[in-house]
């Protein structure tokens, strides 16, 4: 595959492929609701102004209009999507503005927070730990690192802790930037920490914590000792030649940056479950202390965060870039020297807690996590039954899908609210499968 950094701006149509601008007209819907949030339309028609640009395969080109349909129809303001088939990059687009203050232009190389999507990127470092032989899942944690067998947590599986499984969702004390900038300190309170029940019996969602403990693992695992954030740009994205980042260096400009436009309180009571709504208000609630910490990325003056690791919701990247990565994982892996063993793994479906997969943090059943990813469910589908990714809040989502030989991301800055798969993501989805033949279990969802 070539290097992503040297493919940022296709200037000219390659052969099996079709290359454009497509404007994004505002339809009168939308611009009825842009006046009704205030917006009286400006917002809207700037981008409405800026085209949908970039490249899609021969036989592609529909996903290419459904990107198009999400400014027009689907509120989007800025974003990108980008799909690998086979080791072949059939999709890459990119369209509307990367700052709603300035109406600045996502361009080629605009890179955006993900959030959640993180999470799927810190798993590749421990398939490659796995691959090298340095891990096993099944192993308890502590015969790697001897000082997690306090507090009940001696027998807890590697397998159960990427899993959501360990009941470690909540550190003891705040989790702020000087805590997560010293890895020995944290460590220790890591190390320290109660489970909330018996490890094992129940799922709840590690929103923060999970990417603390991967790295304090990885570093006991490595060699050199690294940081996830390091071991990532070191083992996975400089080899791929990836603009993606878990821990962003100072020498990235601002103005590649995507703002961030979050949803109204309103959006979120009418996206979110009741319940789940209702416990986003109390500050006691499972899923508010899940999330602490979870605003450590942000850095207003610089945008995100410069030189700080989140590896549960801190990556900052380009959807080129991590649909590359997913692609490597669903092509077996060769780029990275991946063990089809460890593949394997990976598109196994998930263990279930002996409790089931209930998650006390999101208040529902729908979700269910293996070896550090999201696999798919009914209540969010993605690729087929061997698909693992995981998905970022607003809508951002990355996987693989080994049994199509698909790697495919979605990246935004206009914060969606859907947890069952944000319909504009949806739209691409479907109409990128339309033109890839039936794999085993791959669902399929029409949105409007």
């Amino acid at each position: 595959m070539a290097n992503d950094r040297q493919q940022q701006t296709p200037n000219r149509p390659k052969a099996g492929s079709c290359h454009g601008r497509i404007h994004a007209s505002a339809p009168v819907d939308t611009q009825e609701e842009a006046a009704r949030s205030g917006d009286r339309g400006g917002i809207m028609s700037l981008v409405a102004s800026h085209p949908v640009e970039g490249t899609v395969s021969r036989g592609f080109e529909a996903v290419r209009e459904t990107f198009a349909d999400n400014f027009a129809r689907r509120r989007e303001l800025g974003g990108a999507c980008c799909a690998y088939h086979r080791g072949q990059k059939v999709v890459d687009l990119w369209g509307g503005i990367r700052n709603k203050e300035t109406g600045e232009p996502w361009e080629p190389d605009t890179m955006v927070i993900v959030y959640s999507a993180t999470k799927g990127l810190a798993a590749m470092t421990l398939a490659l730990a796995h691959s090298r032989g340095w891990l096993d899942y099944e192993e308890r944690v502590c015969t790697y690192w001897p000082e997690f067998a306090q507090q009940g947590k001696e027998r807890i599986t590697v397998r159960q802790l990427l899993a959501h499984q360990a009941g470690l969702f909540v550190l003891d004390e705040p989790v702020d930037r000087s805590l997560v900038a010293d890895l020995d300190r944290l460590a220790v309170v890591l190390a320290r920490q109660k489970p909330a029940w018996e490890p094992g019996t129940r799922q709840a969602y590690h929103g923060i914590t999970l990417g603390f403990y991967e790295s304090e693992l990885l570093r006991r695992l490595d060699p050199r000792h690294r940081s996830l954030g390091q071991f990532f740009q070191d083992e996975i994205a400089s080899p791929l030649g990836l603009d993606v980042y878990i821990r962003l260096p100072e020498g990235i400009p601002n103005s590649r940056l995507a703002t961030i436009t979050r949803p109204s309180t309103v959006e979120l009571l009418h996206g979110f479950p009741l319940r789940l709504a209702l416990d986003t208000m109390n500050r006691r609630s499972n899923i508010v202390r899940a999330l602490r910490g979870s605003e450590l990325p942000h850095d207003e003056p610089h945008v995100y965060a410069r030189n700080l690791e989140v590896p549960s919701g801190g990556a900052v990247g380009t959807a080129r870039a991590i649909a590359h990565a997913y692609s490597v994982f669903a092509t077996g892996g060769r780029e990275l020297g991946l063990r089809p063993e460890t593949l394997a793994l990976l598109a196994a479906p998930a263990v279930p807690p002996t409790r089931g997969f209930y998650d006390e943090c999101i208040k529902g059943d729908g979700v269910q996590f293996s070896l550090g990813f999201m696999k798919p469910t009914p209540a969010l589908p993605f690729g087929s039954a061997s698909s693992f990714g995981s998905p970022g809040a607003g809508g951002a989502l990355g996987f693989a899908d080994p049994a199509a030989g698909v790697g495919y991301a979605y990246v935004m800055n206009r914060m969606g609210t859907r947890l069952s798969g944000d319909p504009r993501d949806v739209a691409l989805r479907d109409a990128l499968y339309s033109r890839i033949p039936a794999s085993p279990g791959a669902p399929g969802r029409l949105v409007a």
